[in-house]
């Protein structure tokens, strides 16, 4: 294909001549225009033009290569070109090697045709009158069946002996065959692959046609139904509930699954069978028992953990735990989550924890209307799944950042769900079923009381828990943190030791917080570069005393002031906001 102008006219004289031939060079690409004379090579072939049409200022033409011929001269410099050339005549050649080159050339083709049947006809007709005497036209045929670069048939096209281009015909050949064997193994692979795929889709859709048949299998609507149906047994389900779960079971039943309606109702019988309808833990009302899990996981805190005994005492007097909401309110780091997560091992009930902090949509508490897109049960119905019992320890961590917006107030909607006087019937949104949250025993935390609510804060029992004297902080580090820290990077004691008087310097001078995060942290930070000598096999064990301190951990945050003691010099006294304890003011001399 060629631009019509200006091959068009050359094109319609030479398809006049009874010789209508005309030559070929091949030009290397060029960008833009007509290529000049210094773009085409030297070396060509004469072309008969068997057919010529002009399509869309483009014209095709057919053309039958005929003979070489090298150019001599540009007769012309602009299109449509002449030149001068010189014939090039293949030479008869009868040697050995010649024929050994034409047998490998014709015994590929024979092989590329079994592999690639595309030109299967055409090599057929050209082999059946193939002709010993003319090896240079089957080396030129070979390499025209190929998907050689242009610069690679270029190289068999000015090549004029016959043995270096049987050679490259050769090479050019095997390529092919090399790429076509590759591309059957593919397809091979690729339909073996499809066929075994659909071979087993048949399989199982006859399997499971057999199988409904006999009676062995059920479809996925009746699968669900029997599913929902089976996890309401040995429950005790009021009956408000079982009626709007027979209704759902119903309408499951006279749906079609592609429907969308099915896909709701489907996820509302599963959420409302999922419950553990009148299902109890036992509890553990062994006063003793529940004090010493306090003690073993917690160190310090008497007066908080008096308190609870105190309520677990008194709930195991009437045999019943529910109906209370305990609020433990002291400053980060005092233990506050994990003591909630004690008083739970120590009734022996589940646990279940999640965070207010921030949360803004009422939806949360109250659950979704199941109508909605994506819409949930409240958090509450989800604890209850999760723990798989009614009487649960559910913490609400962070009650104080709870958070109000146009989506709702859900701090107002906590109200239902943990008054005691009305949980008994808390209402879900999702579900629109009446569940029992009497036998669940809540427990909160807050950092203060000032930012909840007046009327959530009335129905809270408050537990202050203020903060740990340096014994206290001692006592934790040694029995708690240390022996933690150890056994999380896989160390052991005798590698890694610190005495007593170098973790009262980090209490007493680095973290004077009310609780032991920061202590926790600097206790890492020990660990961490203490861990660098051992591996820098600078020691097979380390004892971080108090010298060591300072060392790792940089100059105490904290010094001890000296007293200032005379006439006018008056000690203070402040009650702060972290921990709630007293510290004394710096003393002040006045003068007169």
């Amino acid at each position: 294909m060629v631009d019509a102008n200006p091959w068009e006219e050359t094109l319609e004289k030479i398809s006049d001549v009874h010789q209508n031939v005309v030559g070929l060079v091949y030009a290397e690409k060029v960008k833009a225009g007509m290529p000049s004379i210094n773009d085409f090579r030297s070396i060509g072939c004469v072309a008969r033009v068997h057919k010529a049409a002009l399509e869309n200022d483009k014209m095709t033409f057919l053309a039958q290569g005929i003979k070489r011929f090298e150019v001599i001269e540009w007769l012309n410099e602009d299109a449509p070109y002449l030149a001068r050339v010189r014939y090039l005549t293949d030479s008869k050649v009868k040697d050995d090697e010649s024929k050994a080159y034409t047998i490998a050339l014709l015994d590929s083709i024979k092989q590329l045709i079994r592999l690639n049947p595309l030109f299967s006809e055409d090599l057929k007709q050209y082999l059946g009158r193939f002709s010993f005497n003319e090896p240079g036209l089957l080396a030129d045929f070979a390499s025209s069946i190929t998907s050689a670069e242009p610069e690679e048939l270029y190289e068999v096209l000015a090549t004029h002996a016959i043995q270096p281009r049987l050679n490259l015909a050769l090479i050019l050949i095997k390529k092919e065959l090399e790429i076509a064997r590759l591309q059957n193994e593919i397809s091979a692979e690729v339909n073996e692959k499809l066929s075994q795929h659909q071979r087993e889709f048949f399989l199982k859709e006859q399997l499971k046609v057999i199988q409904k048949e006999l009676g062995l299998t059920k479809d996925d609507k009746t699968s669900d139904l029997d599913t929902f149906k089976e996890r309401l047994l040995g429950k005790t389900i009021p009956e408000s509930v079982q009626i709007k779960v027979d209704e759902e079971l119903n309408k499951l039943g006279v749906l079609e699954p592609g429907s969308p309606e099915y896909g709701v109702t489907r996820n509302y019988l599963d959420w409302a069978t999922s419950l553990p309808w009148g299902v109890h833990s036992d509890d553990n009302l062994d006063i003793k028992a529940a004090r010493d899990v306090l003690e073993k996981q917690h160190a310090g805190l008497d007066d908080v953990k008096d308190r609870i005994v105190e309520f677990l005492a008194l709930g195991a007097h009437r045999q019943e735990m529910g109906g209370s909401i305990m609020l433990l309110v002291g400053p980060p780091g005092v233990g506050k989550t994990s003591i909630g997560k004690s008083i739970a091992d120590a009734l022996n009930r589940k646990f279940y924890r999640f965070s207010l902090g921030g949360m803004r949509d009422e939806a949360e508490i109250k659950g979704h209307r199941r109508t909605y897109i994506g819409a949930l049960p409240s958090k509450f119905v989800q604890a209850l799944k999760d723990v798989q019992v009614e009487n649960p320890v559910i913490m609400l961590d962070e009650v104080d950042k709870i958070g109000s917006s146009f989506q709702g107030d859900p701090a107002s909607a906590l109200l239902e769900a943990l008054d005691p006087e009305q949980n008994s019937e808390f209402l879900d949104h999702y579900l629109d079923m009446r569940i029992d949250l009497s036998k669940t025993l809540f427990v909160c935390t807050a950092n203060q009381l000032d930012t909840i609510p007046a009327p959530l804060l009335d129905r809270m029992d408050v537990i202050r828990l203020s903060g740990y004297t340096a014994e206290e902080k001692l006592a934790i580090a040694k029995q708690h943190l240390w022996p933690k820290l150890l056994k999380k990077n896989k160390l052991l004691k005798k590698q890694l030791n610190i005495t007593d008087a170098a973790l009262k310097h980090v209490i007493e001078d680095y973290a004077r917080e009310a609780g032991v995060r920061g202590m926790d942290k600097l206790l890492q930070k020990i660990l961490r570069k203490s861990v660098v000598q051992l591996m820098l096999n600078e020691a097979d064990s380390i004892n971080v005393g108090v010298k060591d301190i300072e060392t790792l951990l940089g100059m105490p945050y904290f010094r001890a002031e000296k007293s200032i003691r005379g006439v006018g010099v008056v000690t203070g006294l402040a009650w702060t906001s972290m921990g709630g304890r007293p510290c004394l003011l710096k003393p002040t001399k006045f003068m007169s």
